[in-house]
């Protein structure tokens, strides 16, 4: 039976594997991964942090504990300090001679009294303690000869008093007393915290009575700014608080159960007549004041138990997939003219070893393919490729042959006429045109592209006649340079155009060559009609941002193609700068780092 049931669980265990089996072969390298990851990593170290936080927690609760233990004992501590202060006061007060001598004595007459009462401010220093403020006292005597005022009265007075009853009823020597007092005519009803006690030694029943200042005690308990509030109570009445309830003309309030339950800490000062107790209540807690204060720790526990094992996972999972990816992106690419070998990125493990066995194949393959197909195809390239500049170099024989032999006809005819004016027009231009037709490189020396705007000059003044005058100079080490072919003589042909042409009066045009720093600069001044200072710099603007999409706006395309080709061959380092006057003229100044100007090769 045993056997039975062991053959039983082997089957059902062989069952299970193999359905895992089956289920982890259909799910990705990548997602296999990051499942180990969160089942084998990530949930153990959530549970590890949790206990960590659980402890910090735990620390943040005894350390309120603490804080409010240490607010109970700061508010018994200052309470037990100003009761004990009064009661010595009012022992001080008891035991004064002068006063027992004030209050046993005789007084016939009303000025009597009077004298009796000047006599004793005199001899004691009675008065200054009275008058710091945070005490007043008042002594009722048994004496039928005082009169009620100042700091002495009879005690009938007192007896419909609440404060008086209370202490007869209790009959101690000594009485701490809060209570809130009668309305009277012209006085408001307030709080009252009063130290009650029978006077020493003395004849007849005698009272001192002395009123603690209950907003000082107030304030006090407000201003200390406790994390925590505090309520100080007398049986159910709540005498001092520090959360703003009621004020020195309010009556108490009483305390509720919910401030009983919800208490932190509850503490219980003796007070002669009875027991003052002091709640306080736990703050709230701030969740996020708590993970702040422990921000430091919990981000070292993300850093080192999740941000390291996800980052070095998914250098893992990258490790795999990409390679795999790479290795099936390659086996895809198997119909293309040659099989790509996959480069760096074989490795030494088991797929490392995949890969450069992919490559060893591949360059097998590519091989017979080079063998059997490209040669061919790379034979016939070759041939159409031969063919094809054959038939352009015939082209570029033919055109500028014929064009320039049909010119020198020209020429030589109105020479045999005596038409030299025309001939001369004519040799200009088949000057020019031999500078557009010859576009074996797109760079010239400066020299030939300054023979290029002489020719385009001369050709102006036949039109022009005596308005226009020209100047041009170089300097000698800067016409071996390279410059874009027809882009000086565009920015002259601009000042011919929009300068000189538009004007009445005769006009200069001014071409300058020159070596500037690091710099090659080409300027061209002309004295014609100028520009408003804003078309200037709008026309600056376009310059220096010059693109190809602008040439298929309308405008002046010439300088825009000018201004890009000298971006294109300098790699955009070249600047331009203009500077236009109304009515006086237009100064443009080309700025190409020398750098960028290849020098004229010459033979040797």
């Amino acid at each position: 039976m045993w056997k039975a049931m062991q053959e039983k669980l082997h089957q059902l265990a062989s069952t299970v594997v193999e359905w895992l089996d089956d289920w982890l072969d259909n799910i990705s390298l990548r997602h296999k991964l990051y499942g180990m990851f969160v089942l084998c990593v990530l949930c153990p170290l959530v549970l590890t942090d949790s206990m960590v936080l659980s402890v910090l927690i735990r620390a943040e609760e005894r350390t309120r504990m603490q804080t409010m233990e240490n607010t109970a004992e700061a508010v018994a501590y200052d309470l037990e300090t100003t009761l004990d202060e009064a009661v010595d006061l009012i022992r001080a007060i008891s035991q004064n001679r002068y006063i027992k001598a004030f209050v046993e004595g005789n007084y016939p007459t009303a000025l009597d009294y009077y004298n009796g009462y000047r006599q004793l401010l005199e001899d004691s220093l009675y008065e200054v303690v009275m008058g710091t403020g945070d005490f007043q006292c008042v002594i009722y005597a048994d004496n039928p000869d005082f009169i009620n005022g100042g700091y002495f009265c009879r005690l009938e007075t007192a007896q419909e008093e609440e404060w008086y009853r209370v202490f007869c009823e209790r009959d101690r020597q000594a009485l701490v007393y809060a209570y809130y007092g009668q309305v009277r005519a012209g006085y408001r009803a307030y709080k009252t915290v009063s130290i009650i006690h029978r006077m020493d030694n003395c004849a007849g029943e005698n009272i001192i009575k002395l009123d603690i200042d209950y907003s000082g005690l107030s304030r006090a308990l407000s201003n200390a700014r406790y994390a925590n509030t505090v309520y100080i109570c007398s049986g159910d009445k709540i005498l001092l608080s520090n959360d703003g309830r009621g004020g020195l003309y309010s009556p108490f309030q009483t305390i509720t159960e919910d401030i009983r339950w919800d208490a932190g800490l509850r503490r219980q000062v003796q007070v002669s007549g009875g027991v003052w107790e002091i709640y306080v209540m736990p703050a709230p807690v701030a969740v996020l004041g708590v993970l702040w204060r422990y921000v430091a720790i919990i981000l070292f526990l993300v850093a080192v138990n999740i941000l390291l094992p996800m980052v070095f996972m998914r250098l893992l999972n990258r490790s795999f997939t990409r390679r795999l990816r790479l290795l099936s992106d390659s086996f895809r690419s198997q119909n293309a003219e040659q099989l790509e070998p996959i480069g760096a990125w074989a490795g030494r493990d088991e797929i490392g070893a995949l890969m450069r066995s992919y490559n060893h194949m591949a360059e097998r393959m590519n091989e017979l393919i080079q063998t059997v197909y490209k040669d061919r195809l790379r034979q016939q390239e070759t041939d159409i490729a031969r063919q094809t500049a054959e038939l352009l170099a015939l082209h570029s024989q033919i055109n500028p042959h014929f064009l320039f032999n049909a010119l020198e006809s020209i020429r030589m005819h109105s020479i045999l006429k005596g038409e030299t004016e025309t001939a001369d027009m004519v040799e200009q231009l088949a000057v020019m045109q031999r500078q557009n037709v010859e576009w074996s490189r797109d760079s010239v020396p400066v020299r030939e592209e300054l023979r290029f705007v002489e020719a385009y000059l001369e050709l102006q003044k036949y039109r022009f006649g005596e308005r226009l005058s020209y100047e041009i100079e170089a300097e000698e080490d800067c016409r071996a340079l390279c410059i874009p072919r027809l882009s000086l003589v565009t920015f002259v042909e601009n000042a011919c155009v929009h300068g000189i042409e538009k004007k009445t009066s005769p006009g200069w045009i001014f071409v300058r060559v020159y070596r500037q720093g690091e710099d090659l600069c080409l300027e061209v001044e002309d004295t014609g009609i100028g520009m408003p200072p804003e078309q200037a710099r709008d026309m600056q603007q376009r310059m220096n941002g010059a693109e190809i999409g602008q040439l298929r706006k309308k405008g002046r395309v010439g300088i825009l193609n000018a201004c890009i080709r000298l971006k294109m061959s300098t790699a955009g380092q070249v600047r331009f700068v203009l500077e236009s006057e109304e009515n006086a003229g237009t100064v443009v100044t080309v700025r190409i780092p020398a750098a960028c100007c290849e020098k004229e090769e010459t033979d040797a």
